[in-house]
């Protein structure tokens, strides 16, 4: 799932759904899916279960501390109201049955980041409307995709619908995946979960924990740098104005204070050392260049400030160890 668009300040993506008030309940809602998948028991606030936060229900943007249930609450109810206004203006460049890893344009086809996926258990993490998993499913890897947002899956079953390319699908959260240890030979996201998560490097603990030896991780985010600068497309975004490291999230919160859409900044140095106290080899990282055939705009990303500086980086790793072909073909 790529970024949303963003207008305001400081926020390069945009993020998620809302919960409930109360008592544990089951979070995870399992379609047809890997024999292994267990449940997912995540605590849902009672009072909030499958209630949206409106697209306009932003009315003031900050920089301050949040508490990871409210992070979760705004991720959730921000990626469910925005669910169906992202598959109208961004569909048709993701597309129904591919797989694109920025508003770069960087398809997988070409980068093969990911290695060879013939015969593959590969995760998508934070799957948005899953056009990356089908591409690799039609590419003859085992996939699963797994995403936070109800509103997102939906889209992802009419996209397995329409393409006739279904993969599992399973709502989670990734601080929790709903999986066995070393059940998957790959894992992957295109701007998904990563940057919308107050603990991101317990996402990448949890990845580590459900890879193979040997395995991959490949995570696309916005390019730390572009932090500094204001979300604007044009001119305007060419001017440092915030700290690099300010790693404050950025919050858009409604008139009661409640956080409605969180996103979190992290250097390049914080990506790296969490992926290495996960127990990760760092093996590249990717800053696709802007083409000269892209002309469009996606929020902050454009033609203008894609041919100055980089928009994206893509971070790829390893989990030590070897896994036998046998193995990873049947599990």
């Amino acid at each position: 799932m790529l970024p949303t668009d963003a207008s305001q300040q400081g926020a390069p993506a945009r993020a998620s759904t809302l919960d409930r008030r109360g008592s544990p309940v089951v979070a995870s809602r399992v379609w047809p899916g890997l024999a292994d998948v267990r449940p997912y028991v995540g605590v849902v606030d009672d009072d909030e279960r499958d209630v949206a936060i409106p697209r306009d229900a932003a009315t003031g943007v900050t920089r301050r501390p949040v508490t990871a249930a409210e992070n979760q609450r705004a991720s959730r109810g921000w990626w469910d109201a925005d669910a169906d206004a992202y598959q109208a203006e961004h569909g048709e460049f993701l597309g129904e049955v591919d797989f694109r890893w920025c508003p770069e344009g960087l398809r997988e086809a070409d980068a093969r980041l990911l290695g060879e996926v013939v015969g593959r258990r590969i995760v998508e993490v934070g799957c948005g409307a899953a056009a990356a998993a089908r591409w690799l499913a039609v590419e003859g890897a085992d996939v699963v995709a797994l995403d936070l947002s109800a509103g997102m899956l939906r889209h992802a079953r009419r996209g397995a619908e329409h393409s006739g390319v279904p993969v599992p699908l399973v709502q989670a959260d990734a601080t929790h995946l709903p999986f066995h240890d070393a059940t998957f030979d790959i894992a992957f996201t295109a701007f998904g979960a990563v940057p919308f998560i107050d603990d991101s490097a317990r996402v990448m603990r949890e990845v580590f924990r459900v890879l193979r030896a040997g395995g991959r991780w490949a995570f696309a985010v916005t390019h730390p740098m572009r932090w500094i600068f204001l979300d604007d497309p044009g001119e305007g975004g060419l001017v440092a104005v915030h700290s690099y490291f300010d790693r404050r999230p950025y919050v858009e919160q409604n008139e009661a204070g409640i956080a409605t859409y969180v996103e979190h900044h992290r250097t390049f140095g914080d990506r790296v050392r969490e992926l290495v106290a996960a127990g990760f080899a760092l093996t590249d990282i990717v800053e696709p260049e802007w083409p000269s055939d892209n002309q469009q705009v996606w929020g902050q990303w454009s033609p203008m400030r894609g041919r100055i500086f980089p928009g994206t980086a893509i971070f790829c790793a390893t989990k030590p160890g070897e896994t036998s072909r046998s193995a990873s073909m049947h599990g």
